[in-house]
């Protein structure tokens, strides 16, 4: 099935993995999710990844973060900003501050795809993907 908005499909996939308590999510691969789950290691957000590339378009195997006495997972929400009926652009001045800097969004800029805080470092703007809490 092809989907529309894969990012959407991304998101919607961990959170629903989340909700039913599983360990490990497995989402069809494409070079900005690649990139979307590398930025989710990288701020602790999931335990592990794996890239695998069987078949014409490969898989992205993520295992999930969950506090070891509560259960409750790493990622609090997920919250899909920018979407194929309605762009949203920002200049880097702009830029969301999610949860006042406990959150991030997920911005996608002519130097790639990077956090909010690193596009402000860059003194780029963009494309507001995603906010991530």
């Amino acid at each position: 099935m092809k989907t529309t908005d894969p990012i959407a499909d991304f998101l919607t996939r961990i959170r629903n993995a989340q909700q039913a308590n599983h360990r490990v999510v497995e989402i069809p691969a494409s070079n900005l999710k690649k990139r979307m789950t590398e930025i989710l290691y990288e701020n602790g957000f999931i335990y592990r990844y794996k890239f695998d590339d069987n078949g014409p378009q490969g898989t992205i195997k993520i295992a999930l973060k969950y506090d070891p006495v509560s259960k409750v997972p790493a990622i609090r929400g997920l919250e899909r900003v920018s979407r194929p009926g309605l762009r949203h652009y920002q200049h880097v001045d702009g830029l969301p501050r999610v949860l006042s800097g406990l959150g991030m969004a997920i911005v996608s800029t002519s130097k790639g795809v990077m956090t909010e805080k690193e596009a402000r470092r860059q003194n780029v703007g963009g494309e507001v993907l995603c906010y991530v809490y």
